[in-house]
């Protein structure tokens, strides 16, 4: 049971009684306080991710790029900056959050995709490193900005992750300058007097073995001793895997010491000691969360029993977007006899599932389901879809208080950007 693997990472969830307790709180005096539904954020969770990551490797220059996409809640970039990790960024609202949280303008990578020439000014002008994608962007930033320093985000033509849609890396995705382009990007670096001072890639999102990551790596590094005379730094990306389902999880002590091999091979073969970087993403932040959902109905049909929650696919879009599995408990009903179910939202569609014929515990109306592993695109995908309001943001901190970090939609919020006549 994934539940089992979570307890172990903290002091802050509990279970007692056959009830999962939050920081010695039931999950209803939560829900009574900041309304249902709602993301639990536990800060000892998110602090040891953060520190996972910084003792990977033993290589003196590393530097761990926190991927806001994935939670984008200033007081977690707070958190993360205080743990010693780095930024990237893929827009400007996303540096704004991240210069808002105390980030150094060299804390922060934007790594750009399909931008007009105004997000490059804004980074520039806040003298932030900027990565480009394809050769008619690193024409365009040449244009406007000549003499100036650039990274070019390789495909390195090895890709992984969860789901197709997530695969950021081969044949099939938008992003990158494929290996064949090389000579191209000297081309047009020469044309504009750039100086190639990084390389940088990403393979995917939420891979669980390192095989492809590691042979994607090593492409990077051959495609990055062609600047090696100006190379700075070397970003091998990242879309580090947790299991969602009580199983297979990344081997980090394999990765840490498969990476330091690489990069002090690197390093010692060209007596250059760059900077290596990795964006890890959702491993910082996805097991920190829970969210928290009230059943409202229990709909027994000639096919299945729903279970229906205010947790629409509005709050949680990854079960719609990619059929991800996340582990449901009943906070109030944890272990016990389970029947198969299917979990749905309140949202007009019929996709509005969060599981599928999901075996759960003995629920009734009123209960309250615990969805694990809530932390990455989780609140930083959620909508107003169906003019439905997003919930609120609490962190458990490791004192024992709870404190509210994003507030919970009102309705004036849904005009609030609305033209009234």
């Amino acid at each position: 049971m994934k539940l089992n693997h979570l307890l172990s990472k903290t002091q802050i969830l509990k279970q007692e009684n056959n009830a999962l307790l939050f920081n010695n709180k039931q999950a209803k005096q939560l829900l009574e306080h900041y309304g249902s539904p709602l993301y639990i954020y536990m800060e000892d969770v998110f602090r040891k991710c953060c520190q996972d990551m910084k003792n990977l490797v033993t290589y003196p220059h590393f530097k761990i790029s926190y991927a806001v996409k994935a939670n984008n809640n200033i007081n977690l970039l707070k958190i993360a900056r205080e743990e010693g990790l780095s930024v990237d960024a893929i827009s400007p609202g996303e540096i704004f959050l991240e210069q808002a949280a105390g980030f150094d303008a060299s804390e922060i990578f934007f790594v750009s995709n399909n931008v007009d020439v105004s997000e490059f000014k804004f980074a520039m002008e806040r003298g932030i490193q900027i990565s480009v994608d394809s050769l008619s962007q690193l024409d365009l930033f040449g244009r406007h900005f000549p003499n100036s320093k650039i990274a070019v985000r390789i495909n390195p033509g090895i890709g992984d992750g969860h789901h197709d849609k997530v695969i950021t890396a081969g044949d099939k995705t938008k992003f990158g300058i494929h290996a064949t382009e090389l000579q191209e990007i000297k081309n047009i670096a020469a044309k504009y007097n750039l100086s190639i001072n990084g390389v940088n890639m990403h393979v995917g999102s939420n891979f669980l073995t390192i095989a492809n990551f590691i042979a994607a790596s090593k492409v990077l590094l051959s495609n990055a001793e062609m600047f090696i005379d100006t190379l700075e730094f070397v970003d091998i990306g990242g879309g580090i895997g947790i299991s969602y389902k009580d199983g297979q999880e990344v081997d980090l002590k394999l990765l840490g010491q498969t990476l330091d091999e690489l990069f002090y091979a690197f390093a010692n073969k060209h007596n250059k000691m760059i900077t290596f970087c990795i964006e890890p993403g959702r491993y910082v932040c996805a097991q920190s969360s829970i969210l928290l959902a009230t059943v409202h109905s229990i709909k027994t049909t000639p096919f299945t029993t729903f279970v229906g929650t205010d947790a629409g696919f509005n709050v949680l879009m990854r079960p719609m977007a990619y059929d991800s599995y996340h582990e449901i408990l009943n906070c109030n009903n944890v272990r016990g006899e389970q029947t198969p179910v299917s979990i749905c939202g309140n949202i007009c569609e019929t996709g509005d599932l969060l599981a599928q014929e999901r075996p759960l515990t003995a629920t009734k109306e009123g209960d309250i389901l615990a969805i694990l592993d809530a932390g990455a695109y989780g609140y930083s995908m959620a909508s107003n879809y169906n003019a439905r309001l997003r919930p609120a943001e609490v962190l458990l901190k490791t004192d024992g208080k709870a404190k509210l970090i994003r507030r919970r939609d009102t309705l004036a919020d849904i005009l609030a950007n609305q033209i009234l006549d």
